[in-house]
């Protein structure tokens, strides 16, 4: 197995550079013009500044803006970053390790680097913050969901955490506060299949082989309102939540389902009341079982009023 050249540049707020491969064919003159060609969503103008700054670089330093092309080569750089709206929740620290880092996320923060969420995200706020550069997440949450996610540390044990979750074999629990219908009948299983279109936020359920399942189960209710214990034996996209509201009780916060919302990226108010709440799993390295519970609670089950607050500003 070949291995990948190592980055020339360090780590920037916990990101790699980005890596291009200069093909071995073409009729570009210099570099530049092969940059201005294959990077068509970054001006020209920027492309030159960072060539005189020495932010574009190839094994052998800083490449010149006149530089010849080469054929096969590489160049490193890191990207532009989108301007973003800090985050204003802690992560906390459940469990940590030479090998393994357990978090309890908080809601609205995504777990890694996609789209317009790069800085404000779990993994480079821990890169950074621990200064555990090699830290990788074993499986993800969505940006919505708060709870646990696991991290590992030892780019060594990389695969067997990872792998771990590909074979379900961990044991994953989650807590969820919806409307209480009298009439639904729990707990059962429900299973369906879930597709999610590229490009397409939402996901949806349609006919055919069922890839999806996950029990439901009623804890207790009170005013109107229900807790919920989901556990999915199928990690599909949005599932909790396409099933939930394929009963007919979507989670209270769920800008999706039954309907896709727009919501400002600085609005954190009325969070997605679903909590990754515990992982168990016999640790794939060391033969251990292990058990991780989450420190989070759901705010619109202890404080209903407090959670709805006002309605968020048009203006």
């Amino acid at each position: 197995m070949r291995r990948r050249q190592q980055a020339p540049l360090p780590k920037r707020f916990g990101l790699d550079p980005a890596r291009l491969r200069l093909p071995v064919e073409g009729e570009w003159a210099t570099i530049r013009d092969h940059l201005v060609e294959r990077l068509p969503r970054v001006e020209p103008a920027r492309i030159d500044e960072m060539l005189r700054a020495g932010a574009i670089v190839d094994m052998d330093g800083p490449i010149a803006l006149e530089q010849a092309y080469v054929p096969g080569g590489a160049v490193w750089f890191h990207r532009d970053l989108p301007d973003e709206v800090d985050v204003p929740f802690d992560i906390d620290i459940v469990h940590r390790d030479d090998t393994l880092l357990v978090i309890d996320k908080p809601h609205f923060l995504a777990t890694i680097p996609r789209g317009s969420h790069i800085r404000q995200t779990a993994l480079v706020r821990l890169r950074h913050d621990l200064d555990l550069p090699d830290l990788i997440p074993a499986h993800r949450l969505d940006r919505a969901t708060a709870g646990l996610v696991l991290f590992v540390v030892d780019p060594a044990r990389r695969g067997a955490y990872q792998t771990m979750f590909h074979r379900r074999a961990v044991r994953k629990e989650y807590e969820a506060i919806a409307r209480h219908d009298p009439e639904l009948e729990l707990p059962r299983t429900i299973r369906s299949r879930i597709v999610k279109d590229k490009h397409v936020l939402a996901a949806y359920e349609t006919d055919g082989e069922p890839n999806a399942e996950t029990e439901v189960e009623l804890v207790e209710h009170r005013d109107g309102l229900g807790r919920y214990r989901l556990r999915p034996h199928t990690g599909r996209t949005h599932q909790l939540r396409l099933h939930m509201n394929g009963l007919g009780v979507p989670i209270l916060g769920d800008d999706f389902y039954p309907t896709l919302t727009d919501r400002p990226v600085h609005d954190f108010t009325r969070p997605l009341q679903l909590l990754a709440a515990s992982l168990e799993f016999t640790d794939p390295v060391t033969g251990v079982a292990r058990r991780f519970r989450t420190g989070r609670s759901l705010q619109a089950w202890h404080d209903p009023v407090g959670w709805a607050g006002p309605l968020p500003s048009d203006t």
